[in-house]
């Protein structure tokens, strides 16, 4: 077991050791090259690479740090639900293996070193010798230190596929066995094997066959002998799988012919090849002797523009999708391999190219300036400094002149033309636009207002000066621009308004004061009173009346040279005199003549009080508004028929003080 009691200078010297282990860069180390499991199989490793120490997360084990010591790690899918059960065997006795088991279903293989979330299962016991999972164990996931050598068995989920890392803590090169028996999880594919495309490559020299699943790529035969062909006389003589440099398993191989291919239609043919076998999965079934895919090869032809991906607005490259894959080193990087004629004058002074495996078919040129002249151009192939057109990868050199159109679009300009219509009321802004270079659509808004619009022209109501602001957005489909028009409305708006009293007693001198708004040019008073005058100052009034009470209309019509007009009436109330006098008597019988009592005339008469009293003494109405009068009545109920004593006491219109007294009779 570890020595975790040991003292901390050794710990320390062992972390330094761990800290310096090199790249894991053996198929088999890392998790993109993982081994590929079969159920059935057992697994030695009869020793191990020194390498890793990268951290690995757990979602239990925060405390103290994991890493991939010296790691092999395992990939199999899950194809029936079930419980894992799996057994790590030690070649030595004093080796501490540790596992960690992920879901990588949909997950890059790298994420197992960030997504703790990916963990099922693990066990990093510090004892020496045999781990894994078991049926009796406790917990899915133990951490470092002296805990269980065995885990619980994990859930496998069906159509899942998963990663197995083994770290070997003890930093030796002893190796281990592995072993998966007794769980319920199926982890056996035990579907066939069969071959499913074919493809043919360049001139017919190369086919790709893809296979209905992963095969053992050990099992490929380099020489090609695990194929044939049933018709024709140019021999196979190599095989490879895709990305075997650097894997165990794939599901496509390239077959590679002695010589060209005629055109035409052929058959190929599995059979065991000069290792003894036909091609092998996982689990070492083989593929069935004789299974037969047919293939056209056509003939070698030179490749051609298939398309010119749309272009943006004023594009200074444009994008030539071929139809074939060309070498990337065909392409000329100045761009003399194109022109490019249109209703404008294009130069194009560079050609760049994205690479696989040195092969492209997009070619992005750059161009010496924008296109902003909208119309069809045509991209033609010549030529280039480096004396060739583009190569397909069987040698074919693209025809030149073969060529493709693209339409440019012409620049926008979002122009808005304005208009302004006044009146005394509101003002009237109509605003519109051209529509030149094919615009077909307008977005106007207006700052602070919720109304918008979409067609060519825009009109908008305002009752209110100010700056107005409205912006617009053109657009042909491809090339946009916005544009705001800023007004200043210094708006026509006459409001009349003078200052008035609310009554006119016969003799008072009336002053009027103007108090209207706007560019007033003429005024027009009318006093009601048989008086008019044009000024805006007019001379002071004298009102008299026929009768008790007159209401006077006085009116004031304000106006601007271009014809506005405003016009404001009040009404002021005239008095035939304003002595105030209490009556002596008043008959509240609800006839509609002398029904109440009150001060008469008190228009002028402030800080006013008056009271009525009965022959007891008792107050039986009071007020402080000349206005409000007695209508008999003691709390809602008519008082008795008889005299009754007034007094008041008001401030006249000089700010003399005045009080008196006297009777009034109630008849009834």
């Amino acid at each position: 077991m570890r020595k975790w009691l040991s003292i901390l200078l050794p710990m320390l010297f062992a972390s330094i050791i761990l800290w310096a282990q090199p790249v894991c860069n053996t198929p088999g180390q890392n998790p993109s090259t993982a081994f590929p499991v079969c159920g059935t199989s057992v697994f030695n490793q009869a020793s191990v690479n020194l390498c890793g120490g990268r951290t690995v997360p757990n979602p239990k084990c925060s405390t103290v740090p994991l890493s991939d010591v010296n790691p092999y790690w395992y990939k199999f899918t899950c194809f029936k639900s079930g419980k894992l059960s799996f057994l790590i065997s030690p070649n030595s006795a004093t080796s501490d293996y540790d596992w960690q088991l992920y879901d990588v279903t949909n997950r890059n293989a790298a994420d197992v070193y960030t997504d703790a979330s990916m963990v099922v299962g693990a066990n990093w016991s510090g004892y020496y010798g045999p781990t894994g999972t078991s049926a009796t164990a406790n917990n899915l996931l133990e951490c470092d230190g002296n805990v269980p050598q065995f885990s619980k068995e994990p859930d496998l989920i069906e159509g899942h596929n998963y990663l197995l890392l083994v770290s070997h803590f003890s930093n030796s090169q002893a190796g281990y066995k592995l072993e998966f028996s007794g769980g319920t999880a199926v982890i056996t594919d035990t579907a066939n094997l069969s071959m499913k495309e074919l493809k043919v490559g360049c001139g017919g020299t190369q086919f790709y066959l893809k296979l209905s699943k992963k095969i053992r790529c050990s099992s490929i035969a380099a020489n090609g002998s695990d194929w044939e062909f049933v018709t024709g006389n140019v021999p196979i003589i190599g095989a490879a799988g895709v990305g075997c440099a650097n894997g165990f398993d794939t599901d496509s191989i390239i077959i590679t012919t002695s010589g060209p291919v005629p055109a035409g239609t052929f058959a190929i043919r599995s059979k065991k090849g000069s290792d003894g076998n036909t091609v092998l999965d996982v689990c070492n079934n083989a593929l069935p002797d004789s299974q037969t895919l047919v293939v056209n090869v056509l003939p070698s032809v030179p490749t051609v523009i298939d398309s010119i991906r749309p272009v943006q607005c004023m594009p200074s490259t444009i994008e030539v999708v071929l139809k074939d894959n060309v070498l990337c080193s065909s392409v000329a990087s100045n761009g003399s391999d194109f022109t490019i004629t249109g209703p404008a004058a294009v130069s194009v002074t560079g050609a760049q190219v994205t690479c696989t495996n040195n092969v492209s078919k997009v070619i992005r040129l750059q161009l010496a300036a924008p296109i902003r002249l909208g119309g069809v151009y045509t991209v033609a192939v010549k030529q280039g400094t480096d004396g060739n057109t583009l190569t397909t990868e069987c040698s074919q050199q693209t025809l030149v002149g073969n060529s493709q159109t693209f339409t440019a679009y012409d620049t926008v300009a979002a122009i808005i033309n304005v208009s302004i219509n006044s009146s005394c009321v509101t003002d009237t802004i109509r605003y519109s636009n051209p529509g030149n270079n094919g615009i077909n659509s307008w977005q106007w808004s207006v700052k602070d207002d919720p109304t918008t619009g979409s067609l060519p022209n825009f009109t908008m109501l305002y009752t209110t000066s100010g700056v107005k602001e409205v912006t617009l957005k053109v657009s042909n489909g491809v090339c946009s621009m916005t544009g705001i028009s800023v007004t200043d409305l210094a708006q026509i708006r006459l409001k009349a308004g003078f200052e008035y009293p609310n009554f006119a007693c016969p003799g008072d001198s009336i002053v009027f004061t103007d108090k209207s708004t706007g560019p007033i040019s003429t005024w027009q008073w009318d006093f009601g009173n048989g008086q008019r005058s044009a000024a805006q100052t007019p001379p002071a009034q004298l009102f008299n009346s026929s009768t008790a009470l007159s209401s006077v209309p006085v009116r004031l019509i304000v106006g601007h040279v271009n014809g506005c007009k405003d016009t404001v009436v009040h009404r002021i109330q005239v008095p035939n005199n304003c002595f105030i006098a209490v009556p002596t008597g008043f008959t509240p019988n609800g006839d509609g003549l002398n029904d109440f009592l009150y001060p008469l005339n008190a228009w002028k008469a402030t800080e006013l009080h008056f009271r009525v009293y009965n022959r007891l003494g008792e107050l039986v109405f009071e007020t402080r508004d000349w206005t409000r009068k007695w209508d008999g009545r003691l709390n809602g109920q008519p008082v008795p028929t008889g005299t009754y004593v007034w007094m008041l006491q008001y401030t006249d219109d000089k700010g003399k003080k005045v009080f008196t007294k006297g009777t009034t009779v109630v008849i009834r």
